[in-house]
């Protein structure tokens, strides 16, 4: 299953940016920058003639394939658009881990669709395949926040966080695997969403319209519409959010959101990496 963002077409949480360009740190994230980067990866991304390798995609049409290296480059060397969007993203989650985690970048340019990105785990589930619509690139902000819901994803979804191997779960069945019961997607199920019992979307929901509908009865409750699709999506749209917006000082649903990742040192040392590598 794909775990991705879609433009917001209904009322969502505004975020008032302001972008510079600023220096480099690296913080990463527990266990994610200590994946084995001996991969088997040589050519992926490129045809005998040097010419980019290209593949059909469902939601984006053609896409251009590109093997990330250990390094964080791309192979081969992309357009000066696309090579933006990928240190955009190498920004975010530091070139540690972009090199060890994501193994191949995919874009494609569909202005007839509403997927902004999306992750997908590889055959390894330690690795991942980030996609992005360049459709949207342009606009900055929204190509920030919706690459850190995608670091949302791979934090909360790779093995440590999820156990590949089982699929008989005590806590939250997902394509990934079950979560672990200490896992941050668990402990952010049990406190938000077991409340609303059989009323919730499971967690591999992706109907637009039971979300809605959803949303319309809870919509104090989330961030965005979108993060009424499911409780996959919540976590991944809270902690976007929680990077880039101000400690909350109520305690409404939305703020306690918030404040579960505030609580948490290993996040907040994201949140910093992010808003001082951007200058927010």
């Amino acid at each position: 299953m794909t775990r991705g963002r879609v433009a917001l077409t209904l009322s969502a949480l505004v975020v008032s940016l302001g972008l510079t360009l600023s220096g480099c740190s690296l913080i990463g994230f527990p266990d994610l920058a200590t994946v084995d980067q001996t991969r088997d990866i040589a050519g992926f991304g490129e045809q005998a003639d040097g010419e980019i390798y290209t593949e059909e995609d469902e939601d984006l049409g053609i896409v251009e394939v590109y093997t990330v290296e250990p390094d964080a480059s791309l192979s081969p060397t992309a357009d000066e658009t696309t090579e933006s969007v990928w240190d955009m993203f190498v920004r975010i989650v530091t070139p540690e881990v972009a090199g060890s985690v994501i193994r191949d970048f995919r874009v494609g340019e569909s202005e007839s669709s509403d997927t902004l990105a999306y992750v997908i785990q590889t055959d390894d589930p330690a690795q991942w395949t980030l996609v992005v619509n360049l459709a949207y690139a342009s606009d900055e902000d929204l190509l920030l926040s919706t690459l850190i819901h995608e670091y949302a994803h791979i934090l909360s979804l790779s093995p440590g966080q999820t156990d590949p191997d089982s699929w008989s779960c005590d806590t939250l069945q997902l394509d990934e695997g079950c979560a672990e019961p200490d896992s941050a997607l668990w402990e952010f199920d049990q406190e938000f969403w077991a409340g609303y019992g059989s009323d919730a979307p499971d967690p591999g929901n992706a109907d637009a319209d039971v979300a809605y509908e959803f949303y319309l009865a809870h919509e104090d409750d989330f961030v965005s519409d979108y993060a009424a699709t499911n409780v996959v999506e919540d976590f991944a749209e809270s902690f976007m959010t929680f990077v880039l917006e101000p400690e909350p000082d109520s305690d409404t649903m939305v703020a306690r959101k918030l404040l579960f990742f505030w609580d948490r040192p290993e996040y907040l040392a994201i949140r910093d990496h992010v808003r001082a590598e951007f200058g927010l």
